[in-house]
């Protein structure tokens, strides 16, 4: 019998990388993970913005970047500059202020696209997985003690292991898209 639950957690982890991969999509509204690509260049190292400052989005409209650090501003502020992030990050005292202006709705549409993108690529992935552990069962036949119908059942309990978390996914893109097309 094959070892479903070392399956499950490859399959967990797939879901989990996917869902970062798609919490990088902007969807107009401010979040502290809008800041998690960028990298900062302080004390000799490459830092993310979570590691040196507090990051928060006290409304719809904006993050506030409060950095422990007063002295490290000027690098935080030019790291997201810099980060292609189609922000403009203003030094407001001691925080570092970002505007995040909504999206049209050609642009909320292209966010769609890129979404399915993303989401085809996560299936690949967990197609990928089911490939490797189908591979795994075919081998276990050889084995003594372990029958074609031991074989047929593994393969059974595979494609529904991979048909729950390919629902699953299917779920975060529909509420991902969702939170894309919200004006």
């Amino acid at each position: 019998m094959y070892n479903f639950s070392q399956l499950t957690q490859k399959f967990e982890k797939a879901i989990d990388h996917i869902q970062k991969d798609l919490g990088s999509l902007r969807t107009g509204k401010a979040s502290p993970q809008l800041l998690d690509p960028v990298m900062v260049e302080v004390y000799g190292s490459k830092m993310r913005v979570a590691e040196l400052a507090n990051v928060s989005a006290p409304d719809a409209n904006m993050v506030v970047v409060a950095p422990w650090d007063k002295s490290i501003l000027g690098d935080l502020e030019k790291a997201i500059a810099s980060a292609s992030l189609n922000v403009n990050p203003v030094v407001d005292g001691d925080i570092i202020r970002i505007v995040v202006p909504s999206l049209t709705e050609e642009r909320r549409k292209e966010m769609v696209k890129i979404l399915y993108q993303k989401m085809e690529a996560g299936k690949v992935m967990l197609r990928n997985i089911r490939i490797d552990a189908k591979k795994e069962i075919e081998k276990l036949e050889e084995e003594d003690g372990v029958s074609e119908d031991d074989t047929k059942s593994d393969l059974q309990e595979l494609d529904s292991v991979l048909k729950k978390y390919t629902t699953q996914l299917e779920e975060i893109a529909k509420k991902k898209e969702a939170d894309l097309m919200t004006v």
